[in-house]
């Protein structure tokens, strides 16, 4: 689950970390009436769950409320990477000396939360690793005793030469930690952490992604969640109960099972196509799930063809039969779809699809070449 912005500020502030004072507007008056109470220039930011706001237009500097309310006019409805702007983060423009990056990921090939550390700050993390590696420092921190004092100062040295913004850079990587045990974060950054003219040390941004597993346990985290935020094909898988992630491709995939669908992805690209989801039915699939599974995947103008491939073990083939010829008369489909089932109850489920008028392979790249071929116009 991720967080906005001004809710992991939020979280920062808690956990004693200098962070900017700000509030969230939802209207234009509420942005004017902030930049009024705050006082001088400030930044005006969409709250949106997607990187590059300031590239698409979404983070805009404003002197004084008037032109902070005419910010928020041009952001709020706004749309980025497809998501809508509904919130503005309204809080003071800061005089920024240098920019760093602070930022906690865990790990799975350590198996440790891992602190990184960059003194080029400011800019995407993926673009510092990708054009100068070398300015990233990084350190697997032990869970056992967490981040020591001495670990944290020698890091700090990385991206101050002055002892106190050294000391104030590594009091806020420990507290960083605390507050990522704190919510259950599996990511958390501050990018930029500033240095003021003055020399001081403040997180200026902040972005906190919460593992999902956390989320029962931590009610007061998931109460956070804004769904108006998230694309609405995510909210309806997670509702459906089904595991969906957005890609870019135009093969929509519905699999059984998270191992079958990194494999079938992966043969996707490899017969030349390009994947437009991971959605994963899950086992015991009862038919409603496959018919919330395709209306997902037809809700989206990239798909060009559908890809069935079912492994039935828990899952019964003609339960995820059903739901195809279930769905299929709910809603037409209007583009191909490949169907490959195989396993538990596999003769009655092919039974199911010949009497609807589908049928049903049982090679898998058969079926993903030809899923491929459907979807790219090319012969198989």
């Amino acid at each position: 689950m991720n967080l906005h912005e001004y809710q992991a500020r939020d979280i920062l502030r808690r956990h004693g970390i200098p962070v900017p004072p700000g509030e969230v507007a939802t209207t234009p008056a509420e942005a004017r009436a902030i930049a009024e109470r705050l006082g001088g220039k400030v930044v005006v930011k969409a709250q949106v769950h997607a990187g590059g706001r300031g590239k698409a237009g979404g983070v805009k500097l404003a002197d004084g409320a008037d032109a902070a309310k005419a910010a928020a006019s041009a952001i709020l409805g706004m749309t980025i990477k497809g998501l809508t702007v509904q919130k503005v983060l309204i809080a003071p423009a800061a005089e920024i000396a240098s920019e760093s990056y602070v930022g906690i990921i865990v790990d799975r090939a350590s198996q440790r939360p891992v602190l990184m550390v960059s003194p080029a700050g400011g800019i995407d993390i993926e673009e510092v690793a990708a054009k100068t590696p070398d300015k990233i420092h990084r350190l697997a921190i032990d869970p056992r005793y967490g981040l020591l004092p001495h670990q944290a100062l020698t890091l700090g040295f990385k991206l101050y030469n002055d002892v106190k913004q050294a000391r104030a850079a590594a009091d806020i990587m420990q507290k960083l930690y605390s507050a990522v045990y704190a919510v259950g974060a599996s990511l958390a950054e501050i990018n930029p952490l500033v240095t003021t003219p003055d020399g001081t040390v403040q997180a200026l941004d902040a972005k906190i992604a919460i593992d999902d597993n956390e989320l029962e346990r931590r009610p007061d985290i998931a109460a956070r969640r804004d769904v108006s935020a998230e694309a609405p094909e995510e909210v309806a898988a997670r509702n459906a109960g089904l595991t969906f992630i957005k890609l870019e491709g135009n093969v929509g995939c519905c699999v059984n099972g998270a191992g079958l669908a990194m494999a079938t992805m992966d043969l996707v690209k490899y017969y030349g196509g390009e994947p437009a989801n991971f959605l994963d039915i899950g086992g015991s699939s009862s038919p409603q799930k496959v018919v919330a599974a395709l209306r997902i995947i037809t809700s989206d103008p990239n798909v060009k063809a559908i890809l069935f491939n079912v492994f039935a073990g828990i899952t019964r083939a003609d339960d995820v039969a059903n739901g195809i010829v279930q769905a299929t008369r709910e809603f037409p489909l209007k583009v191909p779809m490949v169907i490959r089932l195989i396993g538990t109850n596999e003769e009655i489920a092919v039974e199911i699809l010949k009497k609807a008028g589908f049928s049903a392979l049982t090679d898998m790249d058969d079926a993903v070449k030809q899923a491929v071929a459907k979807a790219t116009g090319k012969a198989a």
